[in-house]
Parts: structure tokens; C-alpha cells; sequence
């Protein structure tokens, strides 16, 4: 009880400090304050006798970002429309409100979440709540709240009412120091963005309570993801995403990353895949928790030379963006996803000119995204 003392101590001198300039000091009191969670030493969860259903009721935190929509209207398809409910915090556009169920929910608000789960009987959460690299790099307090707050209230409430949790790591979560061509599964990481600390620090807490309470938690390393379906959501990568829309739009590109920079990436049906198979896949085969999965890798050059095959005229310029860039450099140049081809059969189906075609085949649905 000292302990928890202390914290509230620090949590009050914060609320009544002007000087901290950030708004977290509130979120941190109300979890301290309010969290109705006391975990005791020798807790279970799945000990217990659930009033189980053999259905999947499927909840999507962050559902308005850069993947949410995809995975939701994916996983209608094989889950049915009634079965999978998107949820965030913003106002969702009619086109996504009348698609299938969405609700309000705020991922450091535990009582709230707590509430959807139980009342809308969950067994399957994917949690996609998160603030990007460049974006959580702008505002460190809010990415912190987000990532890893939200993150801890995510997981007591998986546990607790035995859920498969869903958290997509990312290329991020690698550093300067960690092998960059190519990057195994297992290897020094320190990242040096919050957002990629953010990452590490859900797999940990992922494995953690995978192993002291038996929480079933599945975690994939994303690369880069492209999709014509959506805006880039504030990541790195996202040069990669825009390149489309502006090729199709005007027919150059300014790249805010050096022609040589090369980083792993994936189409968004492959990405959205690799999701469901690894949620599905049988425990026994899971030789880890925390799996890298790739599709490709390539430069901007390389992706402008790939247009340059469909679109003559295109021309690609280069202002380089020093953040960026620096992220970039610290990121992996490939990944090794071994592993996860060898434990569940993952296996890609886009490589880059299949990638190439399929988004400028899309460019109805990439001017629709503008």
C-alpha cells in the first residue's frame, strides 16, 4: 500500500502542477483513482467456469485508423456482420456507421470498456488504439496515454473475461543496434521512438500475461502496409501510400525519404490475412507469441521505376524529411518471417509488381480515399 500511496501522491502534485504543459497527469489519476482491478498473486483467469458461446463476437478498438475498416469488413465476411463491432472515438462516416455495429468506446475509460465486452459478449479483441511513429513523435504525452495505459487496460480485460487478444506490433518496435537485413523474430530491439517502445512494450506484456495468467495473446510485426482504401495514418511508410494517390492525381510524387531507403511492406490483403490465420491458427502450433511477417521489400526507387512501367510521365522529386528519415534508418531494411511460414503457414501472394498493378487497378477507390 505504500507503493500505491506514492503513486497517488505523484499523480495529485501533477493535477496541481500548471508547469507539466500536458494533459496526462488526468487520464493517469483516473486509472490510479478509479481502476477497479486488483490482481491477486495467484490469479487465473481461465481457471474460472465461463457461461462461454461457441459464436466469435469480434470487438475492433481504434477502428477509424489506417487498417480498422478493412479488418472489420474482412472478418464480416467470415464472421458474419452482426458479429463484428468497429468502435472509436470519433464520429464515424455514414458510409462506415450503416456498413455493420459500431460503438463508442475509449480505450482508457476501463469501466467502458469493460462494459462493451460484457454486454456485447466478446471472445475475440483486436486492438488497433494507437498513435504512429511521426505522429506519437509530435505529441510523446498523448502516444504514451494511448499506447501503453490503454494497452494495460486491453489486457485486464482479456483476461479477465478469457478473450483472444489481437495487438499488431510493427517494424517500429526494432533500433539502430538491432540486425537490420534481415531481422529475425529474436534479437536485440530498443527502439528510439515512443511508439516503438510502445510496441516492445505490449509484446512483453503480451507474453507476460500469455504465461502468468493464460491469456491467449497473438501479436504480428507488420511491415509497412499499403492500401488504396484508406488515408495514411501519420506512419513512416506512409510515402508509399501516397505515392498512388498522387501519381494517379497529378502525376509526380515528393518523397520525404531518400531514394535508397528500403523497408519491408505488405499489401493490406495479405496484411488483413495474416491476421485472421494467426487468430485462427491452433495454440499448440504457436512456437512464440510475437511473430514477423513480411511480403516484400524496396526503396522509393524502386516503387517509382515500378510506376514508371504503367505510368511513363510519372516523376518522382525528393525533399527528405530529417525525422523521418531517422526513423527510417533505424528500422529494419527486411524482416525474417521463418518462423511464422514454418508455425502456421503463412505465405504472402503480392509481391511488388502485383502490388504495382493492383493499387492503379484500384484508382477509383484511391480517388474515392482523396
Amino acid at each position: 500500500m505504500p507503493g500505491a500511496k506514492m503513486l497517488r501522491q505523484v499523480a495529485g502534485q501533477m493535477l496541481a502542477s500548471p508547469a507539466c504543459g500536458c494533459w496526462t497527469s488526468a487520464p493517469l489519476a483516473r486509472f490510479l483513482a478509479t481502476s477497479p482491478r486488483q490482481i491477486p498473486a495467484d490469479a487465473n483467469f481461465h481457471s474460472g467456469s465461463f457461461s462461454g458461446s461457441d459464436q466469435t463476437r469480434i470487438l475492433i478498438t481504434g477502428g477509424l485508423g489506417q487498417l480498422g475498416v478493412g479488418l472489420a469488413n474482412f472478418l464480416r465476411k467470415r464472421f458474419g456482420k452482426d458479429n463484428v463491432i468497429l468502435s472509436d472515438i470519433r464520429k464515424p462516416p455514414d458510409h462506415i456507421f450503416h456498413s455493420g455495429p459500431f460503438i463508442y468506446s475509449d480505450i482508457l475509460d476501463y469501466k467502458n470498456l469493460r462494459e462493451i465486452v460484457v454486454n456485447n459478449r466478446i471472445t475475440w479483441l483486436f486492438h488497433y488504439s494507437a498513435l504512429l511513429s511521426a505522429v506519437g513523435e509530435a505529441n510523446v504525452p498523448l502516444a504514451r496515454a494511448v499506447n501503453i495505459t490503454g494497452l494495460h487496460n486491453v489486457l485486464d480485460v482479456a483476461a479477465e473475461h478469457n478473450l483472444r487478444l489481437f495487438v499488431p506490433s510493427t517494424i517500429g518496435a526494432f533500433g539502430p543496434t538491432s540486425p537490420r537485413n534481415p531481422t529475425p523474430d529474436l534479437c536485440i530491439q530498443r527502439p528510439r521512438t515512443i511508439y516503438g517502445v510502445s510496441k516492445v512494450h505490449a509484446e512483453l506484456m503480451g507474453e507476460y500475461y500469455h504465461y502468468r495468467y493464460g491469456l491467449d495473446f497473438r501479436c504480428l510485426r507488420y511491415p509497412g502496409i499499403i492500401s488504396a482504401d484508406s488515408q495514411p495514418g501519420g506512419g513512416t511508410t506512409d510515402y508509399a501510400v501516397r505515392i498512388f494517390h498522387d501519381a494517379i492525381k497529378n502525376g509526380k510524387f515528393e518523397c520525404n525519404l531518400k531514394s535508397s531507403t528500403r523497408l519491408p511492406m505488405m499489401y493490406i490483403d495479405d496484411c488483413l490475412r495474416a491476421t485472421l490465420e494467426v487468430m485462427e491458427a491452433p495454440a499448440e502450433s504457436l512456437s512464440m507469441r510475437t511473430y514477423n511477417v513480411n511480403a516484400m521489400s524496396f526503396t522509393p526507387e524502386d516503387l517509382a521505376q515500378e510506376l514508371l512501367k504503367h505510368i511513363p510521365e510519372f516523376q518522382i522529386t525528393y525533399n527528405v524529411d530529417s525525422v523521418r528519415q531517422a526513423i527510417a534508418d533505424s528500422w529494419p531494411m527486411n524482416f525474417d518471417d521463418s518462423n511464422a511460414r514454418k508455425d502456421w503457414g503463412w505465405k504472402h501472394d503480392f509481391d511488388l509488381p502485383e502490388l504495382v498493378t493492383t493499387m492503379l487497378n484500384s484508382d477509383t477507390r484511391v480517388a474515392q480515399a482523396n
